[in-house]
């Protein structure tokens, strides 16, 4: 399996792959909206040996309390049914924790599955006085801090890009 950013070619295969993992069609198209929208900061595909897309993870920019501090959403991430479960989105999530450290970006935040996220290392957001911009379960929306002493300190509200609402 290779991992790597997101190239041209790659739209339309992650858009069915989105189309593919999603009971509907509206994370193909939050990402194809921020991707126009030039919302998207980081974007990797993982592929097979002989190059299919098989997994996709997407960052676009949060604010906290209307201040961009180049935190980072992580939405969406999806991975082929035929690979579930083999460590293919562990995987991305990885290198883009690595990549985002290394272009100086210092948060990431998810709102998703309480269960499988902590395996990449993130936290309830509200043990650090972080809210969701919407009414979700606590459990569901959670931290990363990447760079050393950005959450230190930090409450408030955090916010999506406006594409998100959209949903």
């Amino acid at each position: 399996m290779l991992i790597r950013s997101e190239a041209p070619a790659d739209i339309l295969p992650i858009d069915r792959l989105l189309k593919t993992v999603f009971e509907t069609e509206a994370e193909a198209k939050l990402v194809m909206r921020l991707r126009e929208n030039g919302n998207r900061t980081l974007s990797l595909v993982a592929c097979t040996d002989e190059g299919e897309v098989i997994g996709h993870v997407f960052f676009s920019p949060v604010t906290r309390d209307g201040e961009d501090e180049y935190w980072q959403g992580l939405a969406p991430l999806a991975v082929h049914p035929d690979y579930q479960r083999q460590g293919v989105g562990l995987a991305l999530m990885e290198e883009a924790k690595q990549t985002l450290a290394e272009l100086g970006y210092p948060v990431i935040v998810v709102l998703g599955h309480s269960d499988y996220y902590p395996k990449a290392g993130f936290t309830p957001a509200a043990a650090h006085g972080l809210a969701c911009q919407w009414p979700v379960p606590e459990e569901a929306f959670m931290v990363l801090e990447l760079l050393p002493d950005h959450l230190a300190g930090k409450h408030g509200t955090l916010a999506y890009c406006p594409e998100f609402a959209e949903l």
